[in-house]
């Protein structure tokens, strides 16, 4: 579980923008960018090489919160 300091402030390393934590998926989503950061150990892995795109469905789920 990420503490929310840390959350407070990281951002997108593409965008810059703000990151949404999924504790379920244990990843942070960037809408902006369009990608899913893994988080490991309680590190996340902010490498836009190494993170996941986002589906349609993902995207619009964080529209609508």
């Amino acid at each position: 579980m990420l503490e929310k300091e840390l959350l407070d402030i990281l951002v997108c390393p593409e965008t810059k923008g703000p990151l949404v934590y999924k504790a379920d998926l244990n990843e942070l989503w960037s809408v902006e960018a369009g990608l899913a950061y893994a988080v490991r150990d309680d590190i996340p892995v902010l490498i836009a090489a190494e993170a996941r795109p986002l589906s349609d469905e993902e995207v619009k789920e964080l529209d609508e919160s």
